[in-house]
């Protein structure tokens, strides 16, 4: 898809904005995707977004052994659509490069992603839902691949990935009775990381809508 003065139109009520975004720079790649709601979102639109909600959660959250590959992992992004049905048609998550491609390899998350995650690896996690002819949902951060770490009472090193991506998630298109206490919290955790460390680097006309952005959500 490439953005054309002949798709062009004007955002409405009711409707959701989808952006993917990023940029090259001296010390780095980025890469993000969040959707927001314009104005105030059907019960359909919330539903859909929570479902990938959780998808994104449980990829974040993952523990699983050296040698570990992205096809073996594809499942925790699309589980909770699976349940409900639903699927998105693209790669869960790609490798990011620096000075080159965006999307680059070997490591990436899909049922072709055969490459083993190695420490410092980074790799997006995007789950997305796509309602044909109506609208697209799409939350997308940047991990890093974690050195195999003891897990209490374990027996067995296990990686995991750590979050790059500092940007709010739109709450109001979050179904919290949808998420489990375990997606709350990961949910009220990075959004507080969020806050504390981009609080201090925007202008003071704009952290209001930071915290309320940022803001703990509950059951």
């Amino acid at each position: 898809y490439r953005v054309t003065e002949a798709t062009n139109r004007t955002l409405n009520q009711g409707e959701l904005y989808l952006v993917d975004s990023g940029g090259q720079y001296l010390d780095g790649t980025t890469d993000v995707t969040r959707t927001v709601a314009i104005g105030t979102p059907s019960a359909d639109m919330v539903r859909h977004f929570t479902l990938v909600l959780k998808g994104h959660i449980s990829l974040a959250n993952a523990r699983f052994p050296d040698g570990t590959n992205g096809a073996q992992i594809d499942i925790l992004a699309r589980q909770a659509l699976w349940s409900a049905g639903l699927d998105f048609d693209h790669g869960t998550g790609h490798g990011v490069g620096s000075y080159l491609s965006v999307h680059e390899g070997p490591q990436r998350i899909s049922k072709m992603g055969y490459e083993p995650f190695q420490t410092g690896m980074i790799v997006s996690n995007e789950p997305g839902f796509y309602k044909t002819d109506a609208y697209g949902i799409r939350i997308e951060n940047l991990m890093v691949v974690t050195e195999p770490t003891p897990i209490e009472n374990g027996e067995r090193l296990m990686r995991g990935f750590e979050t790059l991506t500092l940007a709010p998630i739109d709450l109001n298109l979050v179904d919290a009775q949808l998420l489990s206490d375990t997606e709350i919290e990961w949910l009220n955790a990075y959004h507080a990381r969020v806050h504390k460390t981009v609080e201090s680097q925007i202008p003071e006309n704009e952290k209001q809508w930071l915290a309320s952005a940022t803001r703990p959500i509950s059951k």
